[in-house]
């Protein structure tokens, strides 16, 4: 194991310090006048009904006020011998609650994030030591902190909202679970399974999280408090800390042996920093076979750590950013009124169409899926059957959910009526001609109100939008393939495009659970205008090596999610080659030289598509393919890993910079945040200087 790791992770064979964990102690709490977030009923069945409700603001989060106040309540009940049970409940919408205040994390001095880091764990404790059945009642997004509270009552159940999810979402922002949530949740589902959860930071849907054992029943939202009632009726054993067999020696350090050899495998760079991902297996597998106590304080002194590297604080940043970005217009529109978007329609039902027709089914709009056949629109449905059943396999979908989304989408190869669209997304070829002579068409048989939205990658949107009477009313929707699963669509903009089109447009991809960034209208936008140099850039360096695969190898120790080879065979040697001759005649010179591309595309070399290319896909894996390698020169030496990362990075970031100077994004965070979600771009290196 490296010295960064070993800095906050302790040996095996040691114990945390004894006084490193500092246990619960009664606190001397304000005057309940002070009681701000929580509100308390006692029913005729002596029932304590706790209900979280954060004044202004859309969600419960836990900061040093709300814990003390819950910590308040706590004391109140272990006083008060009248109360048979207790229920925590939440009176926001959409969410339980959301966890720990991350901008406080962001700005809490060391000494003041372990004190936050204390108290929780601290009041969590206390909460588990109630004499009465303790139940709580989810409705909304129960993550994180949230979750850990939940963790230490007797009974969780929850709503089947769409809204309501469960889970310890920690390591996605850089942190583990530290109040509690790496303790308990082994100790009450098992090690593996918890391991999974808290390492992946999956977030369940409440039927999923119900067949993890994460909560013990799920119900209408109607029904929850009668449900939360039922349950706190119940006689709960005195047990407060569960033991399960996988704790047992040898079990914990054969777990902890082979979760991070895995967790190394795929993903290099985790190897060379503290990520925490293996923290938490660090933690998860040495708490399990130690005290409830010394688990704790491990959780203590990793979070600790974890909280105050420059790693973590880039991952919150980032997560604020694109929280902000998911539901905050900009400044410039927020006073836009924006139109609703109940019906659409998609033209075109190849790959790119399919997957956006089915992205907008999910989230509850209405959808015409067409094309020029019969043929290619069944193609397309085919697709989307393939989407549904994989959904249904994960079990991301129910099977009344599939048939919702099915009912959602109306295919039609004929040219349907369209005037009561509310937007219109073609996504036929990437041809200018093509485009605008159907955006044209689109005009004559639409509303008066209808967006037309174009999916091109790298085209003109001003051109196309010259080419019908209300210019206005067009803008590009980039979505990145595959468009169900991939976060971010570019919105981009041109000198005509309306305050009203721009804020409809945001709004709409929000609501649909996609994440827009606002980009001007300029060949390649942003993530692909940054991405080619990048890409062309590998296959340059590729063409004079003897192994080019180590490229991908040294991009994904450095982040990357895939390397770049890998990526061009997943793109399509077809498609990358439009692009990069779009980029090329607006920025002459800008790309490197190379000519590898169009040789292997001649010798019958697409990627993925046809199974062949930087790699073999005709198995399981993709391998590499060794009938490149007669297609290279290779040069006498061969660049060292760092000389590529320098080359490679140094491209991206050069472009990201003219990006920002030419004013194709508004910010530098925007354009980081573009690159992290439609490239993988990690978010703990640093794309401007």
């Amino acid at each position: 194991m490296n010295s960064a790791m070993n800095a906050i992770i302790l040996d095996p064979t040691e114990n945390p310090e004894e006084d490193s964990f500092v246990p619960w102690s009664p606190r001397k709490h304000g005057p309940h006048n002070a009681h701000r977030c929580f509100t308390k009923e006692i029913d005729a069945d002596g029932i304590c009904w706790l209900t979280f409700d954060t004044p202004d603001a859309a969600a419960n989060v836990w900061n040093f006020d709300t814990l003390d106040e819950l910590d308040c309540h706590i004391e109140d009940l272990h006083r008060d011998s009248s109360v048979r049970a207790l229920v925590i409940r939440s009176a926001k919408e959409r969410i339980y609650i959301a966890g720990a205040d991350l901008h406080a994390v962001q700005t809490l001095a060391p000494i003041r994030m372990k004190e936050l880091l204390v108290l929780g764990q601290d009041v969590f404790t206390h909460l588990e030591t109630l004499r009465i059945p303790k139940v709580a009642a989810i409705h909304g997004a129960c993550v994180g902190g949230g979750f850990e509270m939940a963790l230490a009552c007797d009974w969780r159940v929850a709503t089947d909202s769409e809204f309501t999810r469960i889970g310890l979402p920690e390591t996605q922002l850089g942190l583990i679970p530290g109040w509690g949530g790496s303790t308990r949740l082994p100790r009450m589902i098992g090690l593996p399974r918890a391991l999974d959860l808290i390492v992946r930071g999956k977030t369940m849907k409440a039927a999923e999280a119900k067949r993890a054992g994460l909560i013990h029943e799920v119900t209408a939202r109607e029904h929850l408090d009668s449900l939360a009632k039922k349950f706190a009726l119940r006689a709960t054993s005195a047990r407060h800390h569960h033991f399960h067999f996988t704790q047992l020696w040898p079990l914990p350090q054969v777990i902890r042996f082979r979760a991070k050899a895995m967790l190394f495998a795929k993903f290099p760079w985790m190897k060379s920093t503290i990520a925490a991902p293996a923290v938490a297996v660090d933690v998860v597998t040495r708490g399990a076979s130690r005290s409830f106590e010394k688990s704790l304080a491990l959780e203590q002194e990793a979070i600790t750590t974890l909280a105050g590297s420059t790693m973590t604080r880039s991952f919150i940043g980032t997560f604020l950013r694109k929280e902000s970005a998911s539901h905050k217009l900009p400044a410039a529109l927020a006073n836009v009124t924006a139109r609703p978007v109940v019906n659409a329609a998609v033209i075109g039902a190849g790959v790119m169409g399919s997957g956006i027709a089915y992205a907008l089914a999910t989230k509850g709009v209405r959808v015409i899926l067409t094309d020029a056949t019969p043929e290619l629109v069944a193609r397309g449905l085919s697709r989307i059957e393939g989407f549904l059943a994989d959904g249904i396999n994960r079990r991301a979908l129910s099977r009344k959910e599939a048939r919702e989304v099915r009912d959602r989408i109306a295919p039609a190869h004929a040219k349907v009526p369209l005037q009561r669209m509310d937007l219109v997304i073609e996504a036929v070829i990437e041809e200018m001609e093509a485009k605008k002579n159907l955006l044209a068409d689109l005009a004559s048989r639409t509303g008066p109100q209808t967006i037309l939205a174009t999916n091109t990658s790298a085209l003109s949107v001003a051109e196309m939008a010259a080419a019908v009477p209300h210019p206005e009313q067009v803008l590009g929707l980039h979505f990145f393939n595959p468009a169900h699963v991939m976060p971010l669509v570019e919105i981009v903009t041109h000198a005509r495009t309306s305050p009203e089109t721009t804020a409809t447009a945001m709004r709409f991809v929000q609501g649909i659970g996609k994440t827009p960034v606002l980009v001007q209208d300029s060949p390649g936008f942003v993530v692909n205008r940054i991405l080619m140099p990048y890409l062309i850039g590998a296959v340059s360096l590729a063409e004079t090596m003897h192994d080019p695969w180590r490229i991908d190898d040294t991009m994904t120790e450095f982040g990357m999610p895939m390397g770049p080879l890998r990526l061009l065979d997943e793109i399509g040697f077809d498609v990358a080659q439009h692009v990069a001759a779009t980029m090329s005649r607006a920025f002459p010179g800008r790309l490197p030289k190379t000519h590898l591309l169009a040789t292997l595309t001649a010798a019958g070399m697409l990627g993925r598509k046809n199974g062949q290319g930087f790699y073999l896909h005709n198995k399981a894996v993709a391998s590499p393919n060794p009938a490149l390698l007669k297609h290279l020169t290779p040069a006498f030496r061969e660049p060292e890993r760092a000389a590529i990362v320098t080359r490679l990075t140094g491209l991206m970031r050069d472009e990201a910079q003219r990006c920002l100077d030419e004013k194709v994004a508004s910010s530098a965070a925007d354009i980081e945040l573009a690159m992290l979600l439609g490239s993988g771009f990690p978010p703990f290196k640093k794309l401007f200087d």
